[in-house]
């Protein structure tokens, strides 16, 4: 994995690069003092996981993961505790608390490598779109989910959230939605968002454009009228 270090302490950099030295599938890009210098490497060449601290100057660690729109893995290492919800929250690898043990530093690398592999399987791996369930990566699991009980999905850049029937919350997942739908039959699942896909199974009614589904509504969009035609079987 081509990976890259972001923290503002010189001692924090060296302790990281002597730790990547010793794991055998990490190959080390660059080390930045900050994010902009971050920004430019990975506009120049793809980077596959990046170690970042979070209390920076200028833009923080929180704030530059937010905003890359093609997001690698992510491990955080940091001084500070109070960050580790809002880390989270972004679906991150890992959160390291400085100072990092080698065992719990390789610990986090393992989960990357994991990921990574599992990422790379996916893409490769040939669509099939006659099973009545699909296998999503969250909570660093393979989590089974059976076509049946998927109502809507929902996408936010990277990212898919799967609301299921009597589910309170939704599952999350790092994939893209067009990735999502390239999985699910057609004659099921309806894309009528840029950033919705329903379940024909579970709409109830659809009106001024929004889409009933259970207790949820989702908008749906006139670049997508064909699909509605096709779901209802009625023209527009």
């Amino acid at each position: 994995m081509r990976c890259l270090i972001i923290d503002d302490e010189p001692l924090a950099l060296e302790l990281l690069e002597d730790n990547i030295s010793q794991v055998a599938n990490l190959q080390l890009t660059g080390s930045c003092r900050n994010a902009a210098q971050a920004m430019q490497i990975m506009q120049q060449q793809p980077i596959d996981l990046i170690f970042c601290d979070i209390q920076m100057p200028g833009i923080n660690g929180l704030q530059l993961v937010k905003s890359l729109t093609q997001k690698p893995l992510v491990i955080f290492v940091t001084a500070y505790q109070e960050f580790a919800l809002d880390g989270f929250e972004l679906d991150v690898v890992d959160y390291l608390l400085k100072p990092v043990a080698f065992e719990r530093f390789l610990k986090a690398c393992n989960k990357a490598s994991n990921l990574f592999e599992l990422n790379k399987k996916q893409a490769d791996e040939p669509v099939v779109k006659n099973r009545n369930h699909l296998f999503v990566y969250a909570d660093y699991n393979l989590i089974k989910i059976s076509h049946a009980d998927i109502t809507h999905i929902e996408g936010l850049k990277d990212y898919v959230k799967l609301y299921l029937i009597n589910q309170p919350k939704p599952i999350l997942s790092r994939m893209t939605i067009k990735a999502l739908e390239e999985q699910l039959p057609s004659e099921q699942f309806y894309r009528v968002h840029k950033s919705y896909i329903v379940n024909l199974e579970h709409v109830v009614s659809i009106r001024k454009g929004r889409i009933k589904i259970g207790n949820a509504e989702v908008p749906f969009s006139d670049n997508y009228k064909e699909a509605i035609s096709r779901m209802t079987g009625k023209l527009h």
